[in-house]
C-alpha cells in the first residue's frame, strides 16, 4: 500500500517548487518531508526526484503524481456525493482539473463547449496554453489530467479519442494579399515570402505546413514576427503587419483580413487525451469535451 502522507509530499514538492516551499504549505520541517520522501523512494526502489537548485521529477516521480492526481478527484467526488448526493455539485465544493490545450482550440470550441459543465457541476479548469504538438507531454509528465493534442497513439495508462478536424487558412489585410500576387493575380511565393509572417510562437509550425503543401517549399526563410496571444495574434494580420495562418471557424470572424491562396487550407486532426481511469468530474469533462468538438470541428476524413 502506498502511504498516502509520502504522496502528498511528493506532490507538494513538485507543486511547491522545493522541500522548503513545500514543508512550509504541509506544516512540517524540512526534515520531515524529506523522510517521506526517501521513505517513498525506497518503497519504489528508484529515484523519484532529482534533487538540485531546480527539483527535477523522475518518470517514476510522474507516474505518482499522476496517481496522486487521480486519487484526488476521486475522494472529491466521492465527498460530494455523500454530502450532496445529487450528482451534481451545486453549493458544493468546487473541484479543480488541469488540462493542456492549443489557444486556438480554447477560444474557438473548447470554452464555449465546456462552460455549462463547469457551471452545473462546479468545476475549475486549470487551463495550460501550448502547441497542438505538445500538449501531450503534460499529460505524460502529470501535469494535466487530459489534453488535446494532434497525436494519435495513447501512452500507456491512457486513451485518445478523435475530436475532429481544424481546420486553418492562410489569411493577411487586403493591402498584403494584393501585393503577394503578380500583375495577372496569381499568388507569388517570393512575393509572400517577402512578408513576414505573424507566428503563435516559437512552435507553431503550420505557416512551414503551409508552405509546403501548396507551393512545395522545404525550410523556406522569411521575416517573423512572434505574437503568443490570439487577439495580439490576429490584430497584427489585419493591420497589414503580415500573413498568418488563421482557423477557419472563429467566433467574431476575421475582420480587416482576406484569404491569400483561397481554397488551399491546412488541416489539423485533434485528439482528447485523458486517463482511462477518470474520476466522475473528469468524466463529465470528457463528454463535453468530445461533444463541444463534434458540434464545432470539421469530422474527420474517412
Amino acid at each position: 500500500m502506498l502511504d498516502a502522507r509520502q504522496l502528498d509530499a511528493l506532490a507538494a514538492v513538485v507543486e511547491h517548487g522545493g522541500f522548503g516551499p513545500a514543508a512550509q504549505a504541509l506544516s512540517l520541517t524540512l526534515a520531515a518531508v524529506s523522510l517521506r520522501i526517501k521513505a517513498l523512494e525506497e518503497q519504489m526502489g528508484q529515484r523519484l526526484l532529482v534533487r538540485g537548485k531546480r527539483v527535477h521529477v523522475t518518470a517514476a516521480g510522474q507516474a505518482l503524481l499522476a496517481h496522486v492526481k487521480q486519487v484526488r478527484l476521486m475522494e472529491a467526488d466521492l465527498l460530494a456525493e455523500l454530502q450532496g448526493g445529487t450528482g451534481t455539485r451545486a453549493g458544493g465544493r468546487w473541484q479543480n482539473l488541469s488540462v493542456a490545450i492549443n489557444a486556438d482550440s480554447a477560444a474557438s470550441w473548447f470554452l464555449p463547449g465546456v462552460a455549462a459543465v463547469l457551471k452545473k457541476h462546479r468545476l475549475l479548469l486549470d487551463i495550460v496554453i501550448d502547441d497542438q504538438d505538445h500538449t501531450h507531454d503534460l499529460l505524460k509528465s502529470g501535469d494535466v489530467m487530459g489534453c488535446v493534442s494532434t497525436l494519435v497513439d495513447p501512452m500507456r495508462g491512457c486513451v485518445a479519442e478523435p475530436l475532429g478536424v481544424m481546420r486553418y487558412r492562410c489569411m493577411a489585410a487586403p493591402e498584403v494579399a494584393q501585393r503577394c500576387r503578380t500583375p495577372s493575380g496569381a499568388v507569388s511565393p517570393h512575393r509572400l515570402l517577402a512578408w513576414p509572417a505573424i507566428i503563435f510562437n516559437r512552435k507553431d509550425a503550420l505557416q512551414d505546413v503551409f508552405l509546403a503543401q501548396h507551393f512545395g517549399l522545404r525550410q523556406p526563410r522569411y521575416p517573423r514576427h512572434f505574437a503568443p496571444a490570439i487577439d495580439a495574434f490576429e490584430t497584427a494580420i489585419a493591420l497589414g503587419l503580415g500573413w498568418g495562418m488563421v482557423p477557419e471557424h472563429h467566433p467574431a470572424g476575421h475582420p480587416g483580413m482576406v484569404e491569400i491562396l483561397p481554397g488551399a487550407a491546412v488541416d489539423v486532426t485533434l485528439y482528447w487525451h485523458h486517463w482511462a481511469r477518470e474520476a466522475p468530474s473528469a468524466q463529465r469533462l470528457t463528454l463535453a469535451v468530445k461533444a463541444a468538438a463534434g458540434a464545432r470541428l470539421l469530422p474527420l476524413p474517412t
